[in-house]
C-alpha cells in the first residue's frame, strides 16, 4: 500500500477526569486479556418517550464557562436544522429545514426534575459509521444488481471521498459537546468504513481520518472507467447527453463531472483522537464472501475486466442468494463471471484494488503515515498483531472504558456473530473493570447479529449471536450503552433484565445513504441516583444547496447529499423516529 504523509470546568461541570481523558486515553487491552503498556498505544490528546420534562431548550447559554464554547449550543448539529426537500416530486432540491428536537427517554429510569443544574460531564465523543468508502471503478463491484433492484446502485458513489472529508470537517467545527461544552475526547468509527475490502478504499479512509492528499481514482490515472461512463441507460451517465433512467427522473447532465471526481482533493483529518471498528465490508469483499484462499475473485478484482450489465433474471438470483447466505465463498459469483466473459469491459488493472486480510488492515492502522493526532493503531496494537485479534478496549476517563467488539463472521455473509474467546474476553473486560462505566461499540446491531457460521481459521470455536451478547452485557451493572451501525437507520433501544440492570442500545445511520448523519454522545452524571446519555445528530459540513456548475470539493460534497436523497430506491426511513435521534437517554446509576 503506498503511503500518503499525514498532517491535531465549565458552569455545567465538566468533570476533572474528562479533561484529564481527553489529554490522554490509554488503550487497555487489545483482546489477549491482560493490559498494554501506555507505549503500546496511546491517544494523543485532547419503548415510548416520557414526557420531555426538564428537556434541553435548544437555545444557547448565556454563561460562557473558561476554555470552554457555550452550552447547550445547537449550532451545526440538527438541533438547529436539518437537510429537508423542496418541491413534491421528481428530482428534489435541498435546503434548509427546521430541526429536530431532544426527546427525553425515561423507559429506563425516571427524568428527575432539576438534573440540569446538578449534573456533571463524564464523557463527551463522536459515532461515526457506515462511512463505505467506495472505489467506484472497482471490478467486482455488483452496480448490475440494479437491474433487479433500483438501489442495488447509488449514484452518488464516486463521492464517497468528498462526503466524508466534509463530515470530518463538521466534527472539527464544533465547539465541543452540545449539551455539555465538554471537550471532545475521541471518535469512534463503528464499522463499514471501506466498501468492499480493497487496499485503495483502506489508503482512501485512513488517510481522510488522519489529513492529506487523496485522489479517488484507480485504473487509469486519467480517464474514468466505470459505469457511469458505460452509455448504459440503466446509470447515469452525468457528462453525457444519453437519455438515461435517472435523467428521466430529473437527475442533471454535468459537464466535467467525471473528471472532476477523480482530482486531488485534501483532508485536514480529525483534530481530535479517533478510533476504528472494523465492519463485514471491510473484513469480507463486497461485505459477504469468504475467499478461503481462493484466488479467482482477488485477480478478477486487480484484472482488467469489469461486468457492468446483467439480465434481471440472473441478477434477481444472484441477489436472493447473497440474502439468504447461500453463497457464503462466492462460488456462484464466480461462475457467473466466469460465463459473462465475453461480456464484460476492458478496464486499467491495477493492484491497488487488491482485497486486504485482517493482518494487513491493522497494520496500515499502525502506519505511522496514517496517525494524524493519534492514538498510534486508533485502538489497535501489536498485541492484536500477535494475537490475529481485532478487538480491544481503551481507557476514556478515570471511570470510563471503551470497548471495540469485531462482531464481523470470517465465515462469510454480512451479518455478524463473536467467537468463544472473544465473549470469554468481553466478560472479563467488564468484570475487571467493574468500577468503571462501560461503553461498548461494534458494527452490527443485536438483532443483526444471527449469522454464527464457523470461522474457518477457529473451525473448533462456537459462534454467538446477538441474543448471547445482549445477554452478557446486561450482567454486568457497568454497562450504560452499546454503539453500533450497519442497519444505515437510527435506532435507540431500551435493554434491561430481571434484576433491574440496564443499558441502551445506541444504532446510527450511515454516511453513504440519506440522511447522512453522524452522533456526538455525552455521559452525565445527574447527581440524583440517575446517569443520562445525550444522544445529537450532526451532519456533514456542505451546504445544503448545490449549484450544478460547482464541482469543487465543497460543491461536490453538498452535491453527494442531494444525489443520495434523489437516489432511486433509497428508504426514506433510515433518519428513524423522533426518539431514535436527539435524545436524552436516562439510567439508573449501578
Amino acid at each position: 500500500m503506498s503511503r500518503i504523509r499525514s498532517v491535531a470546568s465549565s458552569a455545567l461541570g465538566v468533570h476533572r477526569r474528562t479533561v484529564l481523558a481527553a489529554a490522554g486515553a490509554v488503550s487497555l487491552s487489545a483482546g489477549v486479556g491482560y493490559a498494554l503498556r501506555p507505549t503500546d498505544s496511546q491517544a494523543a490528546t485532547t419503548g415510548t418517550p416520557a414526557a420531555a420534562a426538564d428537556a434541553e431548550a435548544p437555545v444557547a447559554s448565556s454563561r460562557r464557562a473558561p476554555f470552554l464554547p457555550l452550552a447547550p449550543y445547537t449550532r451545526g448539529t440538527t438541533l438547529a436544522g436539518v437537510a429537508a426537500p423542496r418541491g413534491t416530486s421528481g428530482y428534489r432540491r435541498l435546503g434548509r429545514g427546521p430541526g429536530w428536537a431532544r426527546v427525553v427517554r425515561g423507559e429506563l429510569a425516571a427524568a428527575k426534575s432539576g438534573r440540569t443544574d446538578r449534573r456533571t460531564a463524564l464523557a463527551a465523543f463522536v459515532q461515526l459509521t457506515d462511512l463505505h468508502i467506495i472505489d467506484a471503478q472497482h471490478p467486482m463491484r455488483l452496480e448490475y444488481l440494479r437491474s433487479t433492484d433500483a438501489h442495488a446502485w447509488r449514484p452518488h458513489e464516486a463521492l464517497t471521498v468528498h462526503g466524508a472529508v466534509s463530515l470530518v470537517e463538521r466534527v472539527n467545527a464544533l465547539r465541543g459537546a452540545p449539551v455539555t461544552g465538554a471537550p471532545l475526547q475521541f471518535a469512534m468509527t463503528t464499522g463499514d468504513n471501506t466498501d468492499n475490502n480493497a487496499r485503495s478504499e483502506l489508503e482512501w479512509f485512513l488517510t481522510v481520518m488522519s489529513g492529506g492528499r487523496i485522489t479517488p481514482n484507480s485504473g487509469d490515472p486519467r480517464h474514468y472507467e466505470g459505469v457511469l461512463n458505460s452509455g448504459l441507460k440503466q446509470y447515469w451517465q452525468p457528462d453525457s447527453d444519453i437519455r438515461d433512467a435517472d435523467k428521466q427522473l430529473g437527475f442533471p447532465y454535468l459537464e466535467g463531472f467525471l473528471a472532476a471526481v477523480m482530482r486531488e482533493l485534501q483532508s485536514p483529518g480529525l483534530t481530535i483522537p479517533w478510533y476504528s471498528t472494523v465492519g463485514n465490508h471491510d473484513a469480507l469483499p463486497l461485505g459477504c464472501y469468504a475467499s478461503h484462499g481462493d484466488t479467482y475473485l482477488t485477480d478478477y478484482a486487480v484484472g482488467g475486466k469489469k461486468l457492468m450489465s446483467l439480465s434481471a433474471a440472473e441478477a434477481k438470483k444472484l441477489q436472493e442468494a447473497l440474502k439468504q447466505a447461500k453463497d457464503p465463498q462466492g462460488a456462484q459469483l464466480r461462475e457467473l463471471l466466469k460465463a459473462h466473459t465475453r461480456d464484460m469491459r476492458s478496464v486499467t488493472p491495477d493492484e491497488r484494488r487488491a482485497p486486504y486480510t485482517p493482518t494487513e488492515y491493522i497494520k496500515a492502522h499502525l502506519d505511522p503515515a496514517f496517525q494524524g493526532v493519534g492514538p498510534v493503531g486508533h485502538g489497535y496494537s501489536s498485541a492484536n498483531l500477535d494475537a490475529g485479534t481485532q478487538y480491544y478496549s481503551f481507557r476514556v476517563a478515570d471511570d470510563v472504558i471503551g470497548i471495540s467488539m469485531d462482531t464481523t463472521d470470517a465465515g462469510g455473509h454480512y451479518e455478524g456473530s463473536i467467537g468463544s474467546a472473544q465473549l470469554r474476553w468481553l466478560d472479563r473486560t467488564l468484570r475487571d473493570n467493574k468500577d468503571s462505566y462501560a461503553i461498548v461499540f461494534s458494527h452490527h446491531t443485536s438483532k443483526t447479529m444471527d449469522n454464527t457460521r464457523r470461522d474457518p481459521a477457529r473451525p473448533n470455536e462456537r459462534r454467538h449471536n446477538g441474543q448471547e451478547v445482549l445477554a452478557l452485557l446486561g450482567s454486568h451493572s457497568n454497562v450504560l450503552a452499546w454503539v453500533n451501525g450497519h442497519i444505515h437507520r437510527n435506532a435507540i433501544t431500551p435493554h434491561s433484565a430481571p434484576d433491574g440492570r440496564s443499558f441502551w442500545e445506541i444504532s446510527t445511520a450511515s454516511h453513504v445513504d440519506f440522511p447522512q448523519l453522524a452522533r456526538v454522545i455525552e455521559l452525565v452524571d445527574n447527581k440524583d441516583g440517575t446517569l443520562s446519555l445525550f444522544t445529537t445528530c450532526v451532519e456533514a459540513a456542505a451546504p445544503y444547496r448545490t449549484d450544478f456548475t460547482d464541482l469543487s470539493q465543497t460543491g461536490l460534497a453538498a452535491l453527494y447529499r442531494e444525489l443520495s436523497f434523489n437516489a432511486p430506491g433509497a428508504r426514506t426511513d433510515l433518519a428513524g423516529g423522533r426518539a431514535d435521534r436527539n435524545t436524552e437517554l436516562v439510567l439508573k446509576k449501578g
